[in-house]
């Protein structure tokens, strides 16, 4: 999708910092961080939502999750611990329609969330 930022951002055609990829996903730094380490992880392949996931989709989000724990430890995050996200729909923050979670940590969280 040529208007999806995220689809872009996979494409190479708006730059990001790239923390971690394979065939079927992107790492990257967000940009407006809500921790001292804050990565978003994508699959390349446009998904809108979690919502949006079917039978066919269980190793896509399998693979998105292994990447999160990969970048949590590219991030130095194990030790202390990290929280991993995803929004679906807008009441629940969801701001770029296309799948993402995001991988946090660097402080302590409160809970709950929200």
């Amino acid at each position: 999708m040529t208007d999806c930022l995220f689809c872009r951002i996979a494409a190479g055609t708006i730059p990001a910092k790239v923390i971690y990829q394979d065939e079927e996903t992107l790492a990257f730094e967000d940009i407006h961080p809500q921790a001292p380490a804050h990565v978003l992880v994508i699959p390349r392949r446009h998904v809108v939502s979690v919502d949006e996931c079917g039978e066919p989709d269980r190793t896509m989000l399998g693979t998105i999750l292994l990447a999160c724990a990969k970048v949590a430890k590219l991030k130095g995050l194990p030790q202390r611990g990290y929280r991993i996200v995803t929004n679906t729909g807008p009441d629940a923050g969801q701001s770029v329609f296309h799948v993402h979670f995001h991988v946090l940590g660097g402080r302590p969280m409160a809970w709950p969330p929200g």
